[in-house]
């Protein structure tokens, strides 16, 4: 029988192992809070609206869509605040204040990033796991959210490694 339960929450983990980034190198670039930009898959644009980025209480402006010329503003937004940051552990942890998009209200995520190369002494390499609670969504199963946010964080941790490595090449 499926729990009904309007005060139960989705919980689920995605990870995403990085082959020659390490863990310092992806940590700087989430802790670059208010640059989510640059590496999430469509999202348009971000920048900070509270604190200084990567500060705990700092709050993050999220456009997902492009506004029509009319509205310059992007159609679906959230609103990110940074509740937790442990730069020893490698962690950090986000709710959402605000948001357009629906379903995402009581959202908290985290992000790890662990050691974790295919090398044999795993100097090299990472493991990047994002983790999150949400109340459940309408038309949604979790199933999905975790499809979707693996999906995101195939391509977003892709992305991170191929700068990294472009930037390697260029020095």
């Amino acid at each position: 029988m499926e729990n009904k339960d309007p005060l139960a929450k989705w919980e689920g983990k995605v990870s995403k192992r990085l082959a020659k980034a390490t863990v310092d190198q992806i940590c700087s670039l989430y802790a670059d809070f208010f640059n989510l930009h640059k590496w999430f898959p469509g999202l348009e644009t971000c920048y900070g609206i509270h604190g200084n980025n990567g500060e705990l209480g700092c709050i993050r402006f999220c456009g997902i869509s492009p506004g029509d010329a009319d509205k310059p503003e992007p159609a679906d937004w959230a609103k990110e605040r940074l509740i937790a940051i442990d730069h020893a552990e490698h962690t950090l942890t986000y709710d959402v204040v605000d948001t357009t998009i629906i379903g995402l209200r009581s959202y908290v995520g985290t992000v790890k990033i662990l050691p974790g190369g295919d090398d044999d002494d795993r100097t090299r390499g990472c493991v990047i796991e994002w983790s999150f609670t949400v109340d459940p969504i309408d038309a949604w199963s979790l199933d999905g959210v975790l499809a979707q946010f693996d999906e995101w964080l195939q391509l977003l941790a892709n992305k991170m490694e191929g700068s990294l490595a472009n930037n390697l090449d260029q020095a």
